[in-house]
């Protein structure tokens, strides 16, 4: 796989591809992969958008200061998509390629390891910027959610967007290490993913939830995604509804940068090509 598109680059250069060439031609390939499994493409961009038009149907009236619970519930799936894109997906698809032999085969190339990380690093920012685009489009149109106004609210929206991205990507890699086997990476990796949403303010208000459910959340990545989300999207006023009162965008920073660390230490620590058995 490899070598077909190593060889006209090595022939025009006079030298082997490095980490990074190999790994953007393997985040094409991820792509293509990625489109051709229906499995991945309804799971990861279809699902959230009919989540998004069943709760839009079912939710009606404003949280406070005339912010509608609809625009409350959008940000908080736009945060969820990422999780979805980045964690979630990579928890399931990195043990099924282990299962199949695929990480094995692929150590055994004269590829660099790092490439095949690269390649799933590609795969999820275009992914999860398809995503966002498809779900700001329907919150847009259908739930009069109102697009940033000024170059710092979309500053805010790409550095939480991206920070967010490198940490679910990281703990997606590291989390996938904990199944046996492909089979059993989706019953380890989905309950875990709808415990985070249904504690980190995405399916309910996150001010409404029980105190010591927020202090679980807030020891995690989504719960802080989202609250940097809604502080690009909602009103000003709102950030008074928060726990702190305010959107504490420097502790946003904080902890999803906390994360990519403790997500990369994870990764170098527990990675593996095989299977255990």
């Amino acid at each position: 796989m490899t070598t077909v598109v190593d060889q006209p680059v090595a022939r025009a250069t006079g030298r082997r591809p490095g980490a990074l060439t190999l790994g953007l031609s393997r985040g094409v390939l991820e792509l293509k992969q990625f489109v051709r499994t229906r499995a991945y493409l309804v799971f990861t961009l279809l699902f959230p958008v009919v989540i998004v038009l069943i709760f839009g149907a079912a939710f009606h009236g404003t949280v406070a200061g005339g912010v509608k619970l609809t625009q409350y519930f959008v940000t908080g799936m736009i945060a969820s998509g990422l999780l979805a894109t980045g964690f979630q997906n990579l928890a399931i698809q990195i043990p099924i390629e282990r299962s199949r032999g695929v990480l094995k085969r692929l150590v055994g190339t004269p590829m660099p390891r790092s490439a095949y990380f690269i390649g799933k690093i590609v795969m999820v920012l275009v992914i999860s910027a398809v995503s966002t685009a498809i779900m700001l489009a329907l919150a847009v149109a259908f739930y009069g959610l109102t697009l940033p106004g000024s170059a710092a609210k979309w500053f805010t929206f790409t550095w939480v967007s991206l920070l967010s991205v490198m940490a679910c990507t990281l703990l997606g890699i590291a989390y996938s290490s904990l199944a046996r086997t492909g089979r059993a990476a989706p019953s380890m990796t989905t309950p875990v993913a709808l415990v985070l949403q249904f504690i980190s303010g995405v399916f309910f208000v996150y001010t409404g939830l029980p105190g010591w459910m927020q202090q679980v959340a807030a020891l995690f990545p989504l719960k802080w995604m989202a609250q940097g989300l809604r502080s690009v999207f909602l009103p000003e006023s709102f950030a008074q509804q928060e726990v702190a009162h305010a959107w504490e965008l420097g502790r946003v920073a904080l902890v999803l940068g906390a994360w990519c660390v403790g997500g990369l230490i994870l990764c170098l620590l527990t990675f593996r090509w095989t299977e255990k058995d």
